[in-house]
């Protein structure tokens, strides 16, 4: 089978064990996500998003259906694939350096130190951190902590990444901040994204696509193309044009969590 997109998710199911029985969360859900593109995923909470980013990095399998990346069938956790999630994990007695070169270690262990530190401090240069390479997680904000994560699901250059809610936990201002960050490094990176969030301002200044979920066993309810160019700014979302879009995404929510009907 040949597959041309970057993501590509045919047919797939999946369901957790529960003490009630089986729980089904994806039902023949298929995507595609294009090489160099950025789709962002939201849908009503508990519909299966989370499940979504699992099976793309291959950390669980489906119960049917295939999963590619880049034309090869998804079997197992790939090196190809970076994440970054909502609560940035890192480890206390290690510094900021050495948090984020820390995935290096495990898919690059000959790459010479001089080389990984490079790396890492390059990818700090653009989030504005390469000061604090010394640091202990402890010492950073919040925001700094997010910035530290997203450089270190980068740093062994994946081909995708996944972000599950990275910016759900921060305060509206620091939200955006790194909204603008994030667009700085798909300007900088190669990269395919797939985003998972709750915020539709944040699905729209970040992605190409808006995919909006059903409930529970998720399809793909609706899908909207974003139509703001690589140079779009935080001011595009107060336009009348994109006004209209997230309306347009709250009413697909409402129907997803049945308390409104599609629109004709």
């Amino acid at each position: 089978m040949q597959v041309k997109a970057q993501i590509h998710l045919e047919g797939v199911s999946h369901s957790y064990l529960t003490a009630d029985g089986r729980l089904p969360v994806l039902k023949d859900f298929s995507l595609s996500v294009q090489k160099g593109g950025f789709t962002a995923v939201v849908g009503p909470s508990g519909c299966g998003k989370s499940t979504l980013t699992r099976l793309i990095a291959g950390l669980i399998r489906p119960d049917k259906g295939e999963i590619y990346l880049a034309g090869e069938k998804v079997t197992s956790p790939r090196p190809t694939v970076g994440m970054a999630f909502q609560n940035p994990v890192m480890l206390e007695w290690r510094s900021v350096l050495k948090n984020v070169t820390l995935p290096l270690e495990i898919v690059a262990p000959r790459k010479p130190w001089q080389k990984r530190k490079e790396r890492a401090r390059e990818l700090l240069r653009m989030v504005s951190l390469v000061d604090f390479e010394d640091k202990r997680p402890s010492e950073l904000s919040g925001g700094m902590r997010q910035r530290v994560s997203l450089c270190r699901a980068l740093v062994h250059n994946p081909e995708v990444l996944v972000l599950d809610e990275p910016f759900g936990a921060l305060d509206a201002f620091t939200r955006e901040e790194l909204w603008q960050v994030m667009r700085s490094l798909r300007k900088e990176e190669a990269f395919t994204c797939v985003l998972i969030t709750h915020d539709l301002r944040e699905s729209v200044f970040l992605s190409d696509e808006v995919v909006v979920l059903s409930d529970r066993p998720a399809e793909i309810q609706h899908v909207a193309k974003v139509p703001f160019g690589e140079n779009r700014k935080l001011s595009d979302l107060y336009t009348g044009e994109s006004t209209e879009l997230l309306a347009g995404l709250r009413n697909q929510i409402e129907v997803a969590q049945g308390n409104a009907k599609e629109p004709q």
